[in-house]
């Protein structure tokens, strides 16, 4: 079982149905493929309530494809972490993900 240690987490009113662990954006929704990112939702969140987001810290976050710890990640459509290319950087892995659904730990804020 992996743990996640936030330094900061805040809070953002949902758009849309936000579910735990993926990359929501500045605005409320989903972050967008490559978008910079406020940071992964704490708790499953139905739209129009306040969605827990983790803004620095040791937080966790699906995967959307596999990667390898100390690649830096982004968003992909879905709001899930991938290897970076040419999107935000959202963050640092700290464990390696082997295939999309993964549950792995990023740092933010180095």
């Amino acid at each position: 079982m992996k743990t996640q240690q936030p330094v900061l987490t805040t809070s953002v009113v949902a758009l849309v149905d936000l579910p735990r662990y993926r990359f929501a954006g500045f605005d409320g929704g989903l972050c967008s493929a490559g978008g910079k990112s406020l940071g992964p939702v704490a708790a499953d969140t139905e739209a129009d309530n306040v969605a827990p987001i983790n803004v620095l810290g040791i937080c966790l976050v699906t995967a959307g494809g596999a990667f390898a710890a100390g690649d830096q990640v982004e968003s992909d459509a879905d709001g899930r972490a991938v290897k970076l290319t040419t999107g935000a950087a959202n963050g640092i892995a700290m464990d390696m993900a082997t295939a999309s659904g993964d549950v792995v730990r990023i740092v933010r804020g180095i």
